[in-house]
């Protein structure tokens, strides 16, 4: 992928000696830019209809939310990952976040947590290669279900265009320069708060989670306020965690990632075949069907645009907005969930 793509350029770069190790830099990514790119993800994080347009769907995907955390119990259980030192539980926190909501979600949990560089490099390279099999395994369980009345005969073009319908028909131009100036101050002033309230609350390494609370009440209050910004939004968040994943690259070692990622992969081979198996034991339990149980899991593995991008690959029509809404949920309360869980639970295992 393009994020594994950026962090191993950087830590070329930077164990050959063209760009420094440390640099003052690093920490403004770190400490101004990460954060911003928390409320440009989630000007869509509208719970009223998430609720009200995902169905079972959702629920479903809190099964397997479920998964993922008893399968990050399992796995640090299984694989101690003690050759990362301190950031061991951190990382395992981060992935359960990274497989509940998303990428954003990853950095985010490591930035709450104070993860070194180089532990993160490792885990997103090894959850990358992970992902990889994970998503073309699922397509495989899905081979026997067919396609929506709707999107039976239709081109792959045809799907995508519809997609992008769905989730762009009340904006005539989902994309310009006025909403990215306008996403990017609203962001601000929500990362401002956020990071003020931390402070009076004497917990400043909980800046971006209450963050992330700030921006999904507004988007939930004023959805048609935010949501408009919400294309834009995105752009500019892509750019912003691309960079934040160069300045992790450029502080790790190679030798180190090399040493930490086979560990890692088996970890989140572990995590997530857990997680899978309990998404089929609890959705046979409570009724769903297979085409549920795959969905909600890319979703919650991969974030909405991997579920969004099978549900138009298989031409699922009714689920393009279900499967983009609840990979959206996940954003908004997979770091809260995971960073608890880490300094609860996992510090002590």
């Amino acid at each position: 992928t393009g994020q594994i793509v950026t962090i191993l350029i950087a830590l070329a770069l930077s164990n050959v000696g063209i760009i420094p190790f440390d640099a003052p830099v690093y920490g403004f990514v770190n400490k101004y830019l990460l954060p911003l790119a928390v409320p440009l993800l989630l000007f869509q994080g509208n719970l009223t209809r998430v609720f009200k347009e995902t169905g079972r769907l959702l629920t479903m995907f809190s099964l397997g939310s479920v998964g993922t955390v008893l399968g990050t119990l399992v796995a640090l259980y299984l694989i101690p990952l003690h050759s990362l030192g301190s950031d061991g539980w951190k990382i395992a926190a981060a992935l359960a976040a990274r497989h509940i909501g998303g990428a954003i979600n990853y950095v985010s949990t490591t930035a709450a947590l104070d993860t070194s560089g180089g532990a993160v490099a490792s885990g997103l390279a090894a959850d990358n290669i992970l992902c990889a099999f994970y998503f073309a395994f699922l397509f495989y369980l899905a081979r026997n279900l067919r396609p929506d009345s709707e999107g039976k005969g239709q081109s792959q073009g045809r799907l995508v265009e519809q997609a992008s319908a769905s989730f762009n028909e009340d904006y005539e131009d989902p994309f310009n320069f006025l909403q990215c100036a306008t996403a990017i101050a609203a962001s601000s002033v929500f990362c401002a708060c956020g990071t003020c309230l931390a402070a009076f609350f004497g917990i400043p390494g909980y800046s971006i989670p209450l963050i992330t609370l700030l921006v999904t009440f507004f988007a939930t209050a004023f959805p048609r306020w935010l949501e408009p910004l919400s294309p834009s939004g995105e752009g500019v968040a892509g750019i912003i965690i691309n960079i934040f994943l160069a300045s992790v690259g450029a502080s790790g070692s190679i030798v180190g990632m090399l040493q930490n990622a086979p560990f890692l992969f088996l970890f989140c081979f572990v995590q997530v075949g857990v997680h899978l198996m309990l998404c089929f034991l609890l959705g046979r339990l409570f009724g769903f069907d297979r085409r549920d149980i795959l969905l909600a899991s890319n979703a919650n593995v991969g974030g909405p645009t991997t579920a969004v991008a099978m549900a138009v690959s298989k031409g699922w029509r009714r689920s393009f907005v279900p499967a983009m809404l609840v990979g959206t949920f996940g954003y908004a309360v997979a770091t809260f969930l995971c960073v608890a869980l880490g300094f609860n639970v996992l510090r002590f295992m």
